[in-house]
């Protein structure tokens, strides 16, 4: 790992597993799985993006951050590293945006 935040943050995640529930809230949303994980990454993008278009600049750094924790977590719960995340990011380096996505599999 390197010395991004979001790469210590991931860690200090993973090592909230096990922890007990009533005194960590990583350790219980890591305990209720990764689909209440994935409802509150909804939930805090909502308000992140909510925060972007008529908060202040205040409220979107910290909805932000609320963001990213929720995002890492989910990472966590489901076995992704996020050198797998920053390898994704790196591979679409100096490609246009329309063209990466009409590479991307039709759905």
């Amino acid at each position: 790992m390197t010395d991004h935040p979001l790469d210590s943050l991931y860690a200090t995640l993973l090592a909230r597993r096990g922890a007990d529930p009533g005194k960590s809230y990583t350790a219980k949303l890591l305990a209720m799985g990764p689909e209440r994980i994935a409802k509150k990454v909804g939930e805090e993008g909502v308000e992140t993006a909510l925060a972007g278009a008529c908060g202040t600049a205040e409220e979107l750094v910290a909805e932000s951050a609320d963001l990213l924790y929720h995002l890492a977590l989910l990472w966590a719960a489901c076995g992704v590293a996020p050198d797998a995340v920053w390898q994704a990011l790196e591979a679409r380096t100096g490609r246009s945006g329309l063209e990466e996505k009409a590479s991307r599999p039709k759905q």
